[in-house]
């Protein structure tokens, strides 16, 4: 007996109302980074009402969650979905608001984990019905946006804990509400970007407003070197390259005849490549470094966050073939999807996967974007996300998955 896709995609819309539920529930009560307890309480809830489902909890952290299920022998495939959402007040007036002060569901994880919940009943159907064999595991991932004090998020926790043990390649997806519904974003290679956070002190000696010539004033040293950063991108990085360097806060000094002794700099660094990204650190050491042609000196610390998000071609071209096969009239859109950082990209690192975004545009009345106190998603959606996920994932395991993956190609 064989399952076709649209059954796949008859199924996934037969429970477009629950998905819709949990949606709503989750993002009435957003969880910040870390701190997912109620979130992952739900999500392991439903997970063990599906015949056949185990559930794992703690998995590297305290609400990590990972559902398995499986039947004879053959290919695992992984899913992720991350459930923290972000320190920004919802403005949206909805039924749904999020019911808790400064936390919103801002970037569509709501979304994902509704989704990954619904790819779990469906694949569950499927194994129960015994047209299936393989392995299929759902991680239910804490902390995507906001890193630790030992500058990790989510999923190297879950992946050190032995969350891709065995597994042959992981998806995921991505809301994209600056692309209308019908709209797939699909990139080979690189489509997000290595993040980096760095953090400078510039030292002078400091000294009196009235009498800037018998010290050295650290204020005046950090023109030069905004100059030299702000260069970088423009004269040291090929134009075909993607990079950015972007300061985020500037601080020194409390009084107005006080030279300050120093200078703290905040900032990102952004780019695509290995090479490109240790080529920027290079250069943002000799841009600090100008301080000390002026009598000063500086400590410059950069602290890696996520790698780049490489998405494997062969995951991608089955990602398309469904994507077509399932909703003929959608737009695939071979686009990368911009500087931003995905700790998804620490998965794809590990093992052969990839991540696409989908188009969710909610009307035309706000801006939506991500990030925003305005985020929201067209909520039909949902059994869209559900179905290419579900139908990706039956047809690696039928296919018995890719030999070839395994071979290196960056």
């Amino acid at each position: 007996m064989t399952v076709e896709f649209k059954d796949v995609q008859t199924s996934a819309q037969e429970i477009s109302e629950r998905l819709i539920e949990w949606r709503k529930h989750l993002h009435k009560y957003p969880e910040l980074s870390f701190r997912e307890v109620e979130t992952s309480l739900y999500v392991a809830e439903i997970l063990e009402q599906i015949p056949g489902m185990h559930v794992a909890t703690h998995v590297g952290l305290p609400t990590a969650i990972i559902g398995t299920i499986s039947a004879g022998s053959g290919p695992v495939v992984a899913i992720r979905a991350d459930m923290d959402a972000l320190p920004i007040q919802e403005e949206n007036e909805c039924d749904y608001k999020s019911e808790r002060e400064d936390v919103m569901h801002a970037c569509g994880h709501d979304a994902h984990t509704a989704i990954a919940l619904g790819v779990a009943m469906i694949m569950g159907e499927l194994f129960h019905k015994g047209v299936l064999e393989g392995t299929v595991k759902f991680l239910f991932q804490p902390a995507e946006e906001k890193a630790d004090a030992h500058g990790s998020t989510g999923a190297p926790y879950m992946i050190d804990a032995g969350a891709l043990k065995d597994v042959d390649c992981v998806l995921a997806l991505h809301m994209s509400p600056e692309d209308k519904v019908g709209d797939v974003k699909v990139h080979d290679g690189y489509s997000m970007a290595n993040v980096d956070v760095f953090e400078a002190d510039v030292y002078g000696s400091g000294g009196h407003g009235a009498y800037p010539h018998l010290g050295t004033d650290p204020v005046w040293m950090i023109g030069p070197v905004l100059q030299a950063l702000h260069g970088i991108v423009a004269r040291r990085i090929s134009p075909l390259d993607s990079a950015v360097i972007s300061v985020g806060s500037i601080q020194s000094g409390s009084a107005s005849n006080v030279i300050p002794s120093d200078v703290h700099v905040k900032g990102t660094i952004r780019s695509y490549h290995p090479d490109v990204r240790e080529l920027l650190h290079k250069e943002l050491n000799k841009a600090f470094s100008l301080v000390r042609t002026f009598d000063g000196d500086y400590k410059l610390t950069i602290m890696p966050e996520d790698p780049a998000l490489y998405n494997k071609p062969e995951v991608n071209r089955l990602i398309r073939d469904t994507i077509n096969d399932l909703y003929p009239d959608y737009k695939v859109l071979d686009l990368p999807f911009g500087l931003g950082g995905e700790d998804f990209a620490h998965m794809t690192q590990a093992v052969p996967g990839a991540m696409f975004f989908l188009g969710c545009a909610a009307g035309h009345d706000k801006i939506r974007d991500l990030h925003t106190p305005h985020f929201d998603i067209d909520e039909s959606i949902l059994p869209v996300g559900v179905s290419i996920l579900a139908e990706t994932a039956r047809r690696f395991l039928n296919e018995g998955g890719f030999p070839v993956m395994n071979s290196p190609d960056r």
